[in-house]
């Protein structure tokens, strides 16, 4: 039977860990590891670690601040399982996730697998608000955990697995500070992998609590796109130009309106469309109503750093641009 390795990078989240840790006690499939890995913290998890020694197999190692991609690449050369997991710190795995993942690897085997992420029903207004905009057909184009999204589904850190063999073949994760799991994914195309989403294995993700931190977040994802379009030219697809293309769309609708209100009509139909779709799916008319401020900050997060990107990366040549990395959580 397959054993798992699940790691788990973490920088300055004991209380992300604690939930997350909590929630892999509860999992039906206990046959795992999981291999905690320090990435040079100020406010570390060692007080968090001997809660849980007894209940999961559970290895726990710091080291100097390297970055997430580099210190899943140290959980894994660490790892005993023939199949690597890896997880986000500020996630939680329902109890059959474990499971479904057995039981569609041994039905049928792949080298990579991932799955999509959810909101559970404990998150905030502002955390749903935020899931369904990373979701959404009409903010991402679903491609993020979905075969029917408008580009190649690929892999993302937050949920997925490769075997030891995808590892030692491709080198694990890059040293880039954000897109590293994008990257990875297209090495792993290019090695001829074969890629399963098993959409039963889903994770609740919080990703970031307020609107300020997640703008840092798409706006450094903008600005990573352009980074790997400089390692990989073909990953540059007509979709990651949208949320640039929204961006300066809005701008000239609202410049526009001085001349002729009807301009804001399409900007009206579109949150229409957002207030409506994420209350169809929540339930709820405040989350619905952050929904719309949700999407515009990705929207506008994304293109503004995906143009930034383009100015600083391309026109300048700036090598490896990137912004908010030492402010990113703040």
């Amino acid at each position: 039977m397959i054993l798992f390795s699940i790691i788990i990078p973490v920088y300055n989240r004991p209380d992300e860990i604690y939930a997350l840790l909590q929630s892999l006690t509860a999992q039906t499939d206990k046959y795992f590891e999981v291999i905690l890995v320090e990435d040079g913290s100020q406010i570390n998890c060692s007080d968090v670690v001997p809660q849980f020694l007894s209940s999961l197999d559970l290895y726990y190692h710091s080291k100097p601040n390297s970055g997430p991609g580099l210190s899943r690449n140290f959980g894994a050369e660490r790892s005993k399982g023939g199949d690597l997991i890896f997880f986000v710190s500020d996630c939680i795995v329902p109890p059959g996730y474990m499971a479904a993942v057995r039981v569609k690897l041994t039905n049928y085997y792949s080298d990579v697998f991932a799955g999509p992420d959810r909101a559970d029903a404990s998150f905030t207004p502002i955390q749903k608000a935020i899931n369904y905009s990373m979701t959404s057909f009409f903010t991402t184009g679903g491609i993020r955990g979905s075969k029917k999204g408008m580009e190649k589904f690929h892999p993302r850190s937050f949920n997925m697995g490769f075997s030891k063999t995808v590892f030692k073949n491709t080198g694990g994760f890059s040293a880039m500070r954000f897109g590293e799991d994008v990257d990875l994914s297209i090495r792993i195309f290019q090695a001829g992998f074969e890629v399963h989403l098993i959409e039963e294995a889903f994770v609740y993700h919080k990703r970031r609590t307020n609107f300020r931190q997640f703008f840092k977040q798409v706006y450094n994802s903008g600005i990573a796109r352009i980074n790997l379009y400089k390692l990989h030219p073909h990953s540059l697809k007509l979709v990651h130009f949208l949320p640039a293309a929204f961006t300066i769309g809005v701008l000239l609708l609202v410049v526009f309106t001085f001349f002729d209100i009807l301009f804001l009509i399409p900007l009206f139909i579109y949150i229409v469309l957002i207030f409506t779709a994420s209350l169809l799916e929540y339930q709820d008319p405040k989350v619905a109503a952050l929904s719309i401020l949700a999407s515009f900050t990705q929207l506008t997060g994304y293109g503004t750093g995906f143009l930034a990107g383009i100015w600083h990366g391309l026109i300048r040549k700036r090598k490896d641009y990137k912004a908010f990395t030492k402010t990113f959580y703040k």
